[in-house]
Protein backbone atom coordinates (compact mmCIF):
# COMPACT_ATOMS: atom_id res chain seq x y z
CA UNK A 1 0.00 0.00 0.00
CA UNK A 2 2.66 2.04 0.85
CA UNK A 3 4.86 2.09 -2.68
CA UNK A 4 1.64 2.46 -4.43
CA UNK A 5 1.26 5.78 -2.35
CA UNK A 6 4.58 6.79 -3.36
CA UNK A 7 4.04 5.98 -7.02
CA UNK A 8 0.93 7.82 -6.61
CA UNK A 9 2.72 11.24 -5.25
CA UNK A 10 5.46 10.63 -7.83
CA UNK A 11 2.73 10.75 -10.52
CA UNK A 12 1.02 13.36 -9.46
CA UNK A 13 3.71 15.80 -9.32
CA UNK A 14 5.08 14.46 -12.56
CA UNK A 15 1.39 15.45 -14.10
CA UNK A 16 1.89 18.59 -12.09
CA UNK A 17 5.03 19.35 -13.42
CA UNK A 18 3.70 19.17 -17.37
CA UNK A 19 1.10 21.20 -16.44
CA UNK A 20 3.67 23.81 -15.61
CA UNK A 21 5.81 22.65 -18.35
CA UNK A 22 2.69 23.44 -20.79
CA UNK A 23 2.17 27.00 -19.17
CA UNK A 24 5.93 27.61 -19.54
CA UNK A 25 6.02 27.06 -23.04
CA UNK A 26 2.64 28.95 -23.74
CA UNK A 27 4.20 31.86 -22.37
CA UNK A 28 7.10 31.67 -24.10
CA UNK A 29 6.10 30.52 -27.89
CA UNK A 30 2.39 32.53 -27.28
CA UNK A 31 1.04 29.41 -29.58
CA UNK A 32 -0.85 26.89 -28.03
CA UNK A 33 -0.17 23.74 -29.99
CA UNK A 34 3.21 24.89 -30.60
CA UNK A 35 3.43 24.66 -26.82
CA UNK A 36 1.76 21.40 -26.36
CA UNK A 37 4.24 20.09 -28.91
CA UNK A 38 7.57 21.48 -27.37
CA UNK A 39 5.89 20.16 -23.72
CA UNK A 40 5.30 16.49 -24.96
CA UNK A 41 9.01 16.53 -26.36
CA UNK A 42 10.40 18.14 -23.17
CA UNK A 43 8.82 15.04 -21.62
CA UNK A 44 10.27 12.64 -24.41
CA UNK A 45 13.74 13.76 -23.91
CA UNK A 46 12.92 13.75 -20.31
CA UNK A 47 12.74 10.39 -20.16
CA UNK A 48 15.25 9.52 -23.02
CA UNK A 49 18.14 10.85 -20.10
CA UNK A 50 18.08 9.30 -16.62
CA UNK A 51 21.39 10.71 -15.14
CA UNK A 52 19.82 13.80 -14.12
CA UNK A 53 16.55 12.24 -12.91
CA UNK A 54 18.90 10.23 -10.82
CA UNK A 55 20.80 13.15 -9.52
CA UNK A 56 17.38 14.34 -8.33
CA UNK A 57 17.05 17.61 -10.28
CA UNK A 58 14.24 16.67 -12.28
CA UNK A 59 12.69 20.20 -12.27
CA UNK A 60 15.80 21.73 -13.16
CA UNK A 61 16.39 19.35 -15.84
CA UNK A 62 12.93 20.24 -17.18
CA UNK A 63 13.00 23.47 -17.65
CA UNK A 64 16.26 23.28 -19.03
CA UNK A 65 14.93 21.14 -22.15
CA UNK A 66 11.70 23.07 -22.20
CA UNK A 67 13.85 26.49 -22.38
CA UNK A 68 16.22 25.07 -25.06
CA UNK A 69 13.37 23.77 -27.13
CA UNK A 70 11.96 26.85 -26.77
CA UNK A 71 14.86 28.68 -27.84
CA UNK A 72 15.31 26.06 -30.73
CA UNK A 73 11.84 26.83 -31.56
CA UNK A 74 12.48 30.65 -32.06
CA UNK A 75 15.55 30.25 -33.87
CA UNK A 76 14.10 28.52 -36.69
CA UNK A 77 11.30 30.82 -36.73
CA UNK A 78 13.88 33.67 -36.84
CA UNK A 79 15.73 31.89 -39.49
CA UNK A 80 13.08 31.03 -41.30
CA UNK A 81 11.30 34.36 -41.76
CA UNK A 82 15.15 36.36 -42.39
CA UNK A 83 14.37 33.92 -45.67
CA UNK A 84 10.88 34.56 -46.57
CA UNK A 85 11.23 38.34 -45.97
CA UNK A 86 13.43 38.09 -48.98
CA UNK A 87 11.67 35.54 -51.06
CA UNK A 88 7.51 35.63 -51.43
CA UNK A 89 5.93 32.50 -50.28
CA UNK A 90 2.72 30.87 -50.08
CA UNK A 91 2.35 27.23 -49.22
CA UNK A 92 1.55 25.19 -52.31
CA UNK A 93 3.79 27.47 -54.51
CA UNK A 94 6.11 24.60 -56.48
CA UNK A 95 7.59 27.58 -58.42
CA UNK A 96 9.11 29.41 -55.59
CA UNK A 97 9.80 25.37 -53.84
CA UNK A 98 12.16 24.56 -57.50
CA UNK A 99 13.73 28.54 -56.83
CA UNK A 100 14.81 28.10 -53.15
CA UNK A 101 15.96 24.61 -54.04
CA UNK A 102 18.00 25.83 -56.62
CA UNK A 103 19.30 28.82 -54.92
CA UNK A 104 20.52 26.11 -52.27
CA UNK A 105 21.82 23.65 -54.64
CA UNK A 106 24.30 26.73 -55.50
CA UNK A 107 25.52 27.14 -52.03
CA UNK A 108 28.99 25.19 -51.11
CA UNK A 109 27.87 21.68 -50.21
CA UNK A 110 28.77 22.08 -47.09
CA UNK A 111 26.74 25.01 -46.25
CA UNK A 112 23.35 22.55 -48.73
CA UNK A 113 23.92 20.46 -45.62
CA UNK A 114 23.45 22.56 -43.10
CA UNK A 115 20.69 23.97 -44.72
CA UNK A 116 18.92 20.64 -45.43
CA UNK A 117 19.58 18.86 -42.31
CA UNK A 118 18.15 22.53 -40.34
CA UNK A 119 15.24 23.58 -42.51
CA UNK A 120 13.80 20.12 -44.09
CA UNK A 121 14.89 17.75 -41.72
CA UNK A 122 14.25 19.96 -39.04
CA UNK A 123 17.28 18.53 -37.15
CA UNK A 124 18.07 20.78 -33.62
CA UNK A 125 21.62 22.78 -33.60
CA UNK A 126 23.75 20.67 -31.16
CA UNK A 127 22.66 17.42 -32.98
CA UNK A 128 23.99 19.01 -36.49
CA UNK A 129 27.44 20.30 -34.19
CA UNK A 130 27.74 16.63 -32.88
CA UNK A 131 26.57 15.34 -36.33
CA UNK A 132 29.41 17.74 -38.09
CA UNK A 133 31.76 17.53 -34.84
CA UNK A 134 31.17 22.03 -34.53
CA UNK A 135 30.39 23.82 -31.88
CA UNK A 136 26.74 24.85 -31.34
CA UNK A 137 27.78 28.75 -32.58
CA UNK A 138 29.71 27.30 -35.36
CA UNK A 139 26.77 25.63 -36.69
CA UNK A 140 24.54 29.04 -35.91
CA UNK A 141 27.43 31.10 -37.42
CA UNK A 142 27.18 28.77 -40.55
CA UNK A 143 23.42 28.54 -41.23
CA UNK A 144 23.53 33.02 -41.05
CA UNK A 145 26.32 32.31 -43.49
CA UNK A 146 23.81 30.14 -45.59
CA UNK A 147 20.63 31.87 -45.09
CA UNK A 148 23.02 35.50 -46.17
CA UNK A 149 24.47 33.76 -49.18
CA UNK A 150 21.08 32.54 -50.25
CA UNK A 151 19.54 36.66 -49.94
CA UNK A 152 22.48 37.34 -52.37
CA UNK A 153 21.96 34.27 -54.74
CA UNK A 154 17.66 35.07 -55.29
CA UNK A 155 18.73 38.81 -55.46
CA UNK A 156 21.18 38.62 -57.93
CA UNK A 157 19.30 35.82 -60.10
CA UNK A 158 16.56 38.16 -59.60
CA UNK A 159 14.01 35.02 -58.24
CA UNK A 160 12.05 37.23 -56.24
Amino acid sequence: MKSQKGRNQKQMDLEEQYYKIFRYCCLKVKRTAIAEDLTQETFLRYFSQSTYIELGKQTAYLYTIARNLCNDYFSKQIYWEELKDDVPYTEGDTDMKLTVRQAVEMLPKDLQEIVLLRFVNEVPVKDIAAFMELSRFAVNRRIKDALKRLKEVLREEDFS
